[in-house]
């Protein structure tokens, strides 16, 4: 585990994710953070910004990736938002308003998923032209005119977020546009909650969250999950 946090701590990208857990009979979460090099599950008390900050011990990545939870920004120097969170947001608007803009921000968001699956085969030159043509698609996207409440909720929302939406095209390749990666890793915590309802103990928590730390590092390159666990045990 400790080789695996000295990495986070070292990495130019990091992204981060949290799920409710139960320990002790009290709500509490599981985090996880995750780089190229590590993957660094972490059992807390806390939902807040503390945690993030006592982990990365001072350290601001290059790129943060998360979602728009409030405890989850201001801890790199720039932010990429996950677009499959607003992707579902505006999906749920186009379900259920008649109002054209969520259409038109779904349709928006599906140019730049397009984009991101070829941003590696893209000259910079390029990548610099349409950054330019998807900034001024969504200034007229967020600037027009809806007397739909949600769907000026919906432009509120984006627009705070703009600052953090394209900042993958300035790191093509090393940035992802989803959190997928850490929701991924944090569904064996899900499907241990539902089917346990939780710890009932805090080292227990700890442990479980160590072990994942370790079998999901090493299966970053290519290790098997047995053989990981046996040396670990054996260590």
């Amino acid at each position: 585990r400790e080789a695996a946090v000295s990495a986070l701590r070292r990495a130019e990208v990091v992204a981060s994710d949290e799920t409710g857990v139960r320990i002790e009979g009290s709500n509490a979460y599981h985090w996880v953070f995750r780089s190229d090099e590590a993957v660094v599950h972490h059992a807390a008390p806390t939902r807040a910004a503390a945690v993030v900050h006592a982990m990365m011990d001072g350290h601001r990545p290059a790129v943060w990736l998360s979602d728009r939870y409030t405890a989850q920004q201001g801890h790199g120097e720039r932010h990429q938002t996950c677009l499959a969170h607003l992707a579902r947001n505006v999906a749920y608007a186009v379900e259920v308003s008649e109002d054209p803009v969520p259409l038109r921000l779904q349709l928006w968001l599906g140019s730049v998923f397009s984009l991101a699956e070829r941003v590696t085969n893209l000259a910079a030159s390029t990548l610099s032209a349409k950054r330019r043509t998807l900034d001024r698609q969504l200034s007229d996207i967020l600037s027009a005119p809806s007397r739909c409440d949600l769907t000026r909720a919906l432009q509120a929302k984006i627009g705070r977020a703009r600052d953090q939406l394209l900042v993958f095209l300035d790191h093509p390749g090393r940035v992802a546009i989803t959190n997928n990666e850490c929701e991924r890793a944090l569904r064996p915590a899900v499907v241990q909650r539902k089917v346990t309802n939780g710890y009932r103990a805090m080292w227990a928590a700890a442990g479980e969250a160590d072990v994942r730390t370790v079998v999901d590092t090493a299966r970053l390159s290519g290790a098997d999950t047995f053989a990981t666990l046996l040396k670990t045990i054996r260590a």
